[in-house]
């Protein structure tokens, strides 16, 4: 299913987030379970089964990963049946600077200074990430998808950083 033609939007990165969440509510009212109430049972479940796909669908286009995943496999590249070890070294050392900063969080005198430091740092790389994410994207060519998919794989890393890092601050201050 293309979630781009469900919600009748341009298949590309950049996305309304306000466009986007205006046409969810509008599929969701036309297809609510509750309108089909008095339907056949073969139309109930349809309505159910298409309000599942437009709450997957509004999920993956809200969410930029997801989004990025879905562009790419209607492109015929799938990350998810995949196992690829990084080659860019800076890349891995820079997760392992950012990994030994998170451990050292909850030893420091000073643990908020680290939050603050790791948070920019996170903050700072997926945002040049997702830069680079929609550029590639925009260029649509397959060799453009697969670098797409490497920034992507590489995405996923600093939001993983980001949720452990929202864990410790969150036992920081229990």
């Amino acid at each position: 299913m293309n979630y781009f033609q469900l919600f009748q939007l341009p298949a590309q990165f950049e996305v309304d987030l306000t466009e986007l969440g205006t046409r969810y509510l509008e599929l969701q009212k036309q297809f609510h379970p509750d309108k089909f109430a008095a339907a056949s049972e073969r139309d109930r479940l349809l309505a159910v089964q298409q309000a599942a796909n437009i709450n997957d669908a509004y999920h993956s286009l809200k969410q930029p990963l997801l989004r990025a995943e879905h562009m790419l496999a209607l492109r015929g590249v799938r990350l998810n049946q995949e196992q690829r070890s990084f080659t860019d070294t800076a890349f891995l050392m820079q997760q392992m600077e950012l990994r030994e900063l998170l451990a050292d969080i909850p030893h420091s005198k000073q643990p908020h200074d680290l939050v603050d430091d790791a948070d920019q740092q996170i903050r700072q790389q997926k945002k040049l990430l997702l830069n680079e994410l929609s550029e590639k994207l925009a260029h649509n060519t397959p060799h453009h998808d697969l670098a797409a998919a490497d920034t992507v794989r590489k995405l996923k890393f600093f939001f993983k950083l980001q949720d452990e890092l929202e864990l410790i601050e969150q036992q920081l201050h229990d």
